[in-house]
Order: C-alpha cells, then sequence, then structure tokens
C-alpha cells in the first residue's frame, strides 16, 4: 500500500513527510480544488527527506476544458517540474462532451516524459469512465486518482474496484473524503494499491492583532486560520491502512 498526500502548503508536505506518508500531491488553494504551486514552493518540497513529491498541473479553477493559452502554460509547468527533479506530475483535460481531451494531454505527456504521470480527477467528470481509461493508458499515464465518479471514494468504491479489476495495469488512486475511519472499508471493497487524502485540520493564525474587518477575498471566510495536513492524522492513516493490509496477507 502507498499513501498519498495532498498538500496544498509546505508545512503539509513537512507534516506529511513526518507522519509517514510515501509521496505528497503538491499543490496551492486547496480549498478550490488545488492549483499549480510556485516554483519555489516546488523547490523546497524537494528538499524534504523520505517522500515522493508529484505536483498538479492546474492553472485555474472551474472546469477541464482549457484554451490554447491555458494548454501552453500547463506544458511549461511540466517542463519546469522536470527540469527541477519531481517524482511526477497529475493533469487532465478534457473536451466539453466529457471525453478525454487526447490532443492536450498527449502534449502534456509528451512534456513529462520521463516522469510518473498521474490522471487527476477531471477523470471523474468525464463521459465514459471506461473510454476513459482507454484513452489514459494510451497517453501512457501510470495513474488515474477517483473517487469513482461519485462525490466520495466511499460512494464509488464499487466502481472503483470494477475498473481496478478490469484494468490491472494502471493504478487506480482512490481519493475523496478517506479519513482513518474508513480507509480500511475503502481498501477492502476496491482492493486499490494507493490512497490519496488530504488529513487536513484546522491551524490557527500566530496573530496577535487582528482586524477581523478585511477579507482578502471570500467574504465568509476566516482570515487568522487555514486547513494544513496534520501529523498526527497522515499517522492515524499509516495505521489503519497498515493494519488492513497485515490483515489480508
Amino acid at each position: 500500500m502507498l499513501l498519498e498526500i495532498c498538500a496544498g502548503d509546505i508545512d503539509s508536505v513537512y507534516a506529511a513527510a513526518r507522519g509517514g506518508a510515501d509521496r505528497v500531491e503538491l499543490c496551492c488553494a486547496l480549498s478550490e480544488g488545488g492549483l499549480t504551486p510556485s516554483v519555489g514552493m516546488i523547490e523546497e518540497a524537494l528538499t524534504v527527506d523520505g517522500i515522493k513529491v508529484n505536483v498538479l498541473i492546474r492553472p485555474r479553477t472551474g472546469d477541464f476544458v482549457y484554451s490554447n493559452a491555458e494548454l501552453r502554460v500547463m506544458v511549461r509547468d511540466i517542463e519546469t517540474c522536470r527540469r527541477l527533479g519531481v517524482n511526477g506530475v497529475v493533469f487532465g483535460a478534457l473536451k466539453p462532451d466529457g471525453d478525454i481531451d487526447t490532443e492536450s494531454c498527449r502534449r502534456m505527456a509528451e512534456a513529462a516524459e520521463g516522469l510518473h504521470m498521474t490522471f487527476h480527477r477531471a477523470f471523474d467528470m468525464c463521459r465514459d469512465p471506461r473510454q476513459a481509461v482507454k484513452d489514459i493508458l494510451a497517453l501512457g499515464c501510470d495513474r488515474i486518482l477517483t473517487s469513482g465518479l461519485a462525490a466520495t471514494a466511499m460512494e464509488g468504491a464499487t466502481l472503483i474496484g470494477e475498473l481496478q479489476a478490469e484494468y490491472p495495469s494502471i493504478t487506480f488512486i482512490a481519493a475523496g473524503s478517506v479519513s482513518p475511519e474508513n480507509v480500511a472499508e475503502i481498501i477492502e471493497r476496491t482492493r486499490v494499491g494507493e490512497v490519496h487524502a488530504s488529513a487536513k485540520a484546522i491551524t490557527g493564525s500566530s496573530m496577535e492583532f487582528r482586524n477581523d474587518g478585511v477579507n482578502m477575498g471570500k467574504t465568509d471566510v476566516d482570515e487568522y486560520s487555514r486547513m494544513t495536513t496534520s501529523e498526527e492524522i497522515v499517522r492515524k492513516l499509516v495505521r489503519a491502512y497498515s493494519q488492513c493490509v497485515s490483515q489480508t496477507k
């Protein structure tokens, strides 16, 4: 089994490593579903011992239908990631009809030559998951991150398990509200070899002076707290899935 943590800031990378995770999916703006992190953040993450770094390639929030300009941005970001020496990149693109945008993805795959390639949860927005898997396999991706086209991995476990059994040459990573409380059941139901979680908890601000009348963006957001990866939740996830694996041997 392999545990991947979705790390939305550099503190989360350190917490994931200390907690025993195997890999991080590095991003920023996790509250928006994750966006491509800065070069500085990637470089710092690569200095953290004992953990592999895969970088999310997503230039904006919203859908996964991209313009030519956006595609050029993503290709440049992948080229930068390869130059920096990351373990892999996480990308995806769809056509307006819900099929995989194979041409755009092929250009990204070519830029990622030599890196591990994960097709991200754009897969969960596709029209036909089995055709999508075939298209993704043809691109050379080695992983698909998915909740089984459902709101959570638990709800989509049946489909994830079916796809993993039908397409054993690619690794499905179960994602979507994975927690220490449900990870064993998700593994049992899907038979996947990898799981993905954010392991988030609220971190309070160290600010002593506070101006509660000002917001940096959304008006309903607490500017003096944020969600970051919890080392303790990562440890609990590791213990839970390790026990599950031991019981199945």
